[in-house]
């Protein structure tokens, strides 16, 4: 056996060990943490803006009667635009949840090794906007039948996710998941919806530069495309 050819086979070998014990999609690693794998985190939340572009008021702070809901739909910078203009939204923010790692950073979720999923922390006020009228947002604004990837964006941080804050919530969330799938079939869209759906997930702020992205850099990357295909009403 030549030299060059025990180089070959030796290159051959290390590829085929690294597919096996962490597949990738592109550069992006294309499956969740197994327990114990997940980065320790840090207790210290990130620090924040003093205030939100568009409503002039503090992040972290719920107004009285608001409710939350999160919305992970791809890259967070596009889907945060979908809300913050919507009637009825009193503060949006964007960060990581679903995973295992404590006040992760971006170059952590970027690597796959926290788990979590890129999301929207949307406040709204129940008296002026719906969390349905939220879903039909969230639906129609991404493609829910990609698994981990949205558009050109590859990896698990951008999966598509709805965790809820309430049972309520968590009641329309299913029911919308099914219409919403019975409607892809009916205009003939292939692939499954692989929407997660949990309750009592924590939210984690991402960093002061992630935040209203798009509205500080308009010309910036803040592409989001739907399927087309529109969320049916409740019967």
């Amino acid at each position: 056996m030549t030299t060059s050819t025990r180089w070959t086979l030796l290159a051959l070998a290390l590829l085929v060990v690294s597919l096996v014990a962490r597949p990738f999609v592109g550069a992006q690693i294309a499956r969740l943490p197994r327990p114990g794998e997940a980065l320790p985190g840090r207790a210290t939340p990130m620090a924040l803006p003093r205030a939100h572009v568009v409503f002039g008021t503090p992040l972290d702070v719920t107004a009285p009667g608001a409710e939350v809901a999160l919305f992970g739909m791809g890259c967070f910078w596009g889907a945060e635009q979908h809300f913050f203009h919507h009637p009825g939204v009193v503060s949006t923010a964007v960060g990581y949840a679903g995973g295992a790692t404590p006040n992760a950073t971006y170059r952590e979720v970027c690597s796959g090794d926290t788990g979590h999923a890129e999301v929207v922390r949307v406040v709204y006020d129940p008296r002026q906007v719906s969390y349905d009228q939220l879903l039909r947002v969230f639906w129609e604004g991404h493609d829910p039948t990609q698994g981990m990837r949205q558009g050109n964006d590859f990896g698990t941080q951008y999966r598509s996710a709805l965790y809820v804050t309430t049972e309520a919530q968590r009641v329309a969330a299913l029911a919308s998941r099914a219409r919403y799938a019975a409607a892809l079939r009916a205009a003939g869209r292939s692939g499954n919806v692989t929407t997660e759906v949990r309750a009592g997930v924590p939210f984690y702020f991402a960093e002061a530069s992630h935040q209203q992205y798009c509205e500080l850099n308009p010309t910036g990357y803040c592409g989001h495309g739907g399927t087309g295909v529109a969320l049916p009403r409740t019967p």
